[in-house]
This record gives structure tokens, C-alpha cells and sequence, in this order.
């Protein structure tokens, strides 16, 4: 019994790290410098994922993508992985202030103002491709294969563009590519350069293409968007022109005057001018649009609840599921006026009618058993349940509700 015991305690160890050798490993105790120098004399690919202590995303990545066997097969056999820390806290160990330094060059050098990042380098330490976000494990893999191809490295199509290569196929192509790497700024050098090329705007193509780098009222798509919506809404869908127009008005226009710090109110008539004399009828809407906003920041909830009414019957359909969503649910949580909330009932099943999305489905669900019809808000949340079991998402939080809803007690506070 002893030996058998001797022989687990040498082997528990082995174990233990082969079970942990499934997902990705990570490089430690070398300084970039040595890294890059391992590299180079491995003939190896640096993965880099360049992330922050405070990002949900890249805690999501660590947490339930790294670790993944089939994310480890791929990564652990193509590159060097390495983690950098850019951002600094009073819990940092020491590993993580060696890097202080290297990690600021970093985020200077290579731009990273967003995160998670990925950057990509060649074995001989160049900067070959950038990716950014989080991801499932497929499509994770999927950027790490893209940053191997010649063909998709974003900084080598970037160095081929400006060596002289300009063909329409390969100038979309980089554009595409330096959208999905987060450099919005050449990715709009690239878009304008792209459009250039075209005789017809307004092919489903390129109406797709105006749509995904249509970012500022400056943009091509913005007024070509304003002045001919009917074109635009025949690909995307009816309201989807005036949606993005609006919210692009709404960035530049309306935010910065909504939330200014400098300024203890808003002055309306001043607003309502600029906006008119600037954008017409879509200005308009966008002074309505504000209006709402502001009366959600204050708590004037009577006031909110009949303005976002007034607003879906006035620009239907231009009011998107996900914001219909996100006013119902805040009436749930804080309203508990029998007028506001029969009218978020409405704006919630309008969302649910437009999309069958589970988290609208669970809104819907509430707020009927808020009103006392907990039979009715049963049926919609068992429903909101089975779709997401469909997705293989989790349900944990929603079954939770789903139990209260049996039982009669309430689930808001």
C-alpha cells in the first residue's frame, strides 16, 4: 500500500501537467528580447495576446478559450505563445513589472488601444498580422491560420498595396482585412481607395461594403445613405439606411452634447436647430431620439415611457429591436407605474416580434409576470429556455427566473 502510494505521489505531478498541457501554453520567464531571439532560432510564429486585467473579453478568452484542447493542438504547434499585460495594478507580481517597459513600447509601436488584441509576428520578429476581439474556439483558430497565409496577413497585403499593388479585388480584399485588424484609420484610406475603383455604387456588393465602412458623416455611405436610402434599404432592409445614418448623427452630434460635464442641462432649442438645419427629418429624429435618452439619465419615467411611444408610432421601423429591448427591460427593473409598464409590454413583444432573440424573449417574460399574467410569462421564458439550449448557450440564469416565475415570487427588486 505504501509503494502504490509512493508511485501516485510521483506521478500525480506528470499528470497534472499533462492534463493542463491541453490548451495553450503560454512562454514565461523570458524577456521580449530572448522571445524574439527563441523565435528566430526555432523558426517559430509569435502569437501575442495583448490584453488588460480590467477587459471581460479577454478574461472570457483566458478563462474558456485558451485552455481548449484543439485552441492548444493548433497554437502550441505553430507558435510561441505569450501573454503581455498592458495595463498596471498594485497586485502585479513580479513577472508581470519586468514587463512594464516592453509592454508600453508595445502598445506605442503597434497601436493596441483596444482589447483583446492579437498580434501575429514572423519568426524573424516582424509584424505580420493584428486581430482583435473576442471569439469562439473556431474562429479563434481561424485567425491564427489566416495570420500563417501570406494571402491574409494583413500587414503583408498592407506592404503589397503599397509597393504598387491596386487591383478593385485585392484593394477590397486589404480593406476588409485592416477592418477585422482595428486599423479604422487606414481601413478608411483603403475603403476610399476601393470605391474609387467603381463605376457602380450601388451594386449588392457594394452597398454590403458602403454598410460595414460607413463609420463618420464623413464616409461616403453617409450621404449617399441620407440622399438615396430607398437604394440602400432594397439590400439591407427597409429602415436599416436611416438606422445607421442616425446613429452616426447621434456619435457626433448628440452624445457629446448629452453627456458634457461642463454643462449642468441641455439647451433643447439650440439642439433641435442644428440638428434640423444640418440633417433635415433625420435630425429631427435624432433631437427625439436624445430627448428619450436624457429622460432615462434623469428617472423621469412616466415622461420616458410616453416619448418612446410616441417615437416607435411616429418612426417605426426605425427604432431597432435591441433598443426597444433595452428601454422595456429598464421600466422592469425600476417602474413600477401600471401605465409604464403595459407600455413597455409593448415595445418588448414588438422586439420579440422583429427577432426571436432569447434575451428579448426573457424581458417579454418578465414583464408579463410584473402585469400578473406569470401563466403567459411561463410559457414565453420556457421558450426563451429551449432556444438557447438550441444555441449551447447557457441557461443557468434564465431557469433560475423560470423557478421564481413558479413559485409566484417576484424577480425584480
Amino acid at each position: 500500500m505504501r509503494i502504490r502510494t509512493f508511485l501516485l505521489t510521483l506521478l500525480l505531478p506528470g499528470f497534472l501537467m499533462a492534463q493542463n498541457q491541453k490548451g495553450m501554453q503560454f512562454v514565461h520567464g523570458l524577456t521580449w528580447a530572448q522571445i524574439l531571439a527563441k523565435a528566430k532560432a526555432e523558426n517559430k510564429h509569435i502569437f501575442m495576446d495583448a490584453f488588460t486585467t480590467w477587459c471581460g473579453p479577454c478574461k472570457m478568452m483566458a478563462r474558456d478559450i485558451f485552455p481548449q484542447e484543439e485552441v492548444g493542438k493548433f497554437f502550441n504547434a505553430n507558435y510561441l505563445n505569450v501573454k503581455v499585460q498592458l495595463d498596471t495594478t498594485k497586485n502585479d507580481n513580479e513577472e508581470v513589472k519586468a514587463w512594464y517597459a516592453d509592454g508600453h513600447k508595445i502598445m506605442k509601436d503597434y497601436k493596441v488601444n483596444v482589447f483583446p488584441t492579437y498580434l501575429f509576428f514572423a519568426p524573424d520578429g516582424k509584424l505580420v498580422h493584428r486581430a482583435v476581439g473576442a471569439s469562439d474556439a473556431a474562429k479563434f483558430i481561424a485567425k491564427g491560420n489566416d495570420a500563417l497565409d501570406p494571402n491574409k496577413q494583413y500587414y503583408t497585403l498592407a506592404h503589397r498595396y503599397d509597393a504598387g499593388e491596386k487591383s478593385p479585388e485585392f484593394i477590397l480584399n486589404l480593406a476588409r482585412s485592416a477592418q477585422g485588424a482595428y486599423d479604422m484609420e487606414n481601413a478608411g484610406k483603403y475603403a476610399q481607395a476601393y470605391l474609387s475603383t467603381q463605376t457602380d455604387l450601388f451594386t449588392k456588393e457594394n452597398i454590403e461594403f458602403l454598410r460595414d465602412f460607413t463609420q463618420k458623416s464623413t464616409d461616403p455611405g453617409f450621404e449617399l445613405m441620407r440622399k438615396q436610402p430607398e437604394k440602400f434599404d432594397a439590400v439591407l432592409g427597409a429602415g436599416k439606411s436611416a438606422a445607421i445614418v442616425k446613429n452616426i448623427i447621434l456619435s457626433e452630434d448628440v452624445f457629446p452634447v448629452l453627456y458634457s460635464r461642463t454643462k449642468k442641462d441641455v439647451d433643447w432649442p439650440a439642439l433641435k436647430s442644428v440638428l434640423e438645419k444640418k440633417y433635415g427629418s433625420l435630425g429631427n429624429e435624432a433631437y427625439d431620439y436624445a430627448h428619450i435618452i436624457y429622460l432615462q439619465q434623469k428617472g423621469i419615467w412616466p415622461e420616458f415611457s410616453k416619448e418612446v411611444t410616441d417615437y416607435i408610432s411616429k418612426y417605426n421601423p426605425n427604432f431597432a429591436p435591441n433598443d426597444l429591448n433595452s428601454f422595456a427591460w429598464t421600466i422592469f427593473e425600476v417602474c413600477n407605474d401600471a401605465n409604464c409598464i403595459a407600455q413597455a409590454l409593448n415595445w418588448s413583444k414588438t422586439s420579440v416580434d422583429l427577432t426571436q432573440n432569447p434575451m428579448f424573449i426573457d424581458t417579454y417574460a418578465n414583464l408579463l409576470h410584473k402585469t400578473g399574467k406569470t401563466k403567459e410569462a411561463i410559457e414565453w421564458q420556457t421558450k426563451a429556455i429551449a432556444l438557447l439550449k438550441e444555441k449551447g448557450e447557457s441557461t443557468e440564469e434564465y431557469e433560475a427566473t423560470l423557478g421564481k416565475m413558479k413559485k409566484g415570487e417576484k424577480t425584480w427588486n
